[in-house]
């Protein structure tokens, strides 16, 4: 059985080192990556965007003080996991929001429904770690098994 999890590591020197019992950083020369794992789609979904999250600043800083509404379609599983986490990353990067709890409502391989929650970016509370440009396609993985869900994805820095 896969137990719940996200491991998150860069070529930037970020060691292989949990950063949350969901996900993890992985190495790559150029780019940094995101593994999730879960027993579902929707929880390995939730928990590459707290991975995407963990990236850019301190998680723990964030209060969820606001909500955020998601609904977005995809071609495929891969398709709809770059959107959601494209989504997530212009709520930091064109809205000043930040995300702090994520909860999927609806999940299906085409479709995605979510509740955001965060405050506004604020540099004095907020301790911010490094940029994300953008969700990538390169080596991308979504994959459903019966031990579990696993999610892999990287992002441009």
């Amino acid at each position: 059985m896969i137990a719940a999890g996200l491991w998150v590591a860069n070529s930037l020197g970020m060691k292989n080192t949990t950063m949350n019992d969901g996900y993890r950083i992985l190495e790559h020369p150029s780019d940094i990556g995101i593994e999730a794992y879960g027993q579902s789609l929707k929880e390995v979904f939730e928990y590459a965007a707290l991975g995407l999250v963990s990236i850019i600043v301190d998680p723990a800083s964030i209060d969820p003080v606001e909500q955020r509404y998601v609904t977005l379609k995809g071609s495929d599983p891969e398709n709809l996991l770059v959107r959601w986490l494209s989504e997530i990353l212009y709520f930091y990067d064109g809205q000043d929001f930040l995300p702090s709890d994520i909860v999927i409502e609806r999940l299906t391989k085409t479709e995605l429904k979510a509740v955001v929650m965060g405050e506004p970016v604020d540099e004095r509370k907020h301790s911010f770690k490094m940029d994300v440009k953008a969700i990538t396609y390169h080596q991308l993985k979504v994959e459903e098994g019966k031990e579990g869900c696993l999610v892999r994805v990287f992002l441009d820095i």
